[in-house]
């Protein structure tokens, strides 16, 4: 049977990354490429800090972060377990897809419109934009590994991508590809009750507990060019930040 330092590779002491990141870097290789799935049970860190060549500290210290991004979580007197639940840090501007890989999941969507427009009276006081501006709008469920996530409701300025047909899995990335990728963004949260028309797209009961995310991403130059809705299933998907305090 293969261990996971022989499925992820071997540590290099000789390497400027700390032995702790190095641990960290494959554990999340691991993951993302589905050598760990969701709810699988790692090794024991005495194992583990057998199997790589390291001490117990080092591989507490590279659990630690991984706990702390979502990825694995500790069961009292188990162990640690790839994290079933998909945990979305906050703080960052990342896409779904990018997500949903992250965690060794595969993303996809199901469409359910896509069409081109001029805006509404919301998003254009969302986007800053004149009335009459053309925009597409992008309707879809969000799946990963078959599971639906999310719906999705997203407006873009008609000017960042080169047509309607340019976002295939990934907004973002078609964005980036269009070099409008958004470097910035103002989101807010809140707790929602899903709608008998969402919960059946979702596979949920009406009334389950929701997650809305309204999210207005901008470019460096801070002109906005994309207004998002995104309804989360609040069974499945947490949504964590990590806060400092002020010096």
């Amino acid at each position: 049977m293969t261990t996971l330092a022989e499925a992820v590779g071997p540590l290099d002491e000789r390497k400027n990354l700390p032995l702790y990141q190095q641990l960290q870097r494959a554990l999340r290789r691991a993951i993302e490429n589905q050598v760990l799935s969701p709810d699988d049970a790692l090794p024991a860190e005495r194992d583990l800090a057998a199997e790589f060549n390291v001490s117990r500290i080092t591989v507490r210290k590279a659990l630690d972060g991984l706990v702390a991004d979502g990825l694995l979580v500790r069961r009292q007197g188990s162990g640690n377990f790839v994290s079933a639940r998909v945990q979305k840090n906050f703080a960052m501007l990342t896409s779904f897809s990018e997500d949903m890989r992250a965690r060794g999941r595969s993303p996809r969507s199901v469409w359910l419109r896509r069409a081109e427009g001029t805006v509404t009276p919301e998003e254009a006081l969302a986007l800053r934009l004149s009335p009459g501006t053309p925009v597409y709008r992008f309707n879809r469920i969000r799946y990963a590994d078959d599971v639906p996530m999310a719906l999705e409701f997203a407006t873009v300025v008609a000017s960042a991508l080169p047509s309607l047909d340019a976002v295939d899995t990934s907004l973002y990335e078609a964005l980036e590809r269009a070099g409008n990728r958004p470097v910035r963004a103002l989101q807010r949260l809140r707790a929602v009750l899903l709608t008998g028309e969402q919960a059946e797209l979702l596979k949920a009961r009406s009334g389950d507990p929701g997650l809305l995310v309204e999210r207005l991403g901008s470019l460096r130059d801070g002109s906005a060019i994309e207004f998002s809705q995104s309804y989360y299933r609040g069974d499945i998907y947490d949504f964590v930040a990590e806060l400092s305090a002020s010096s």
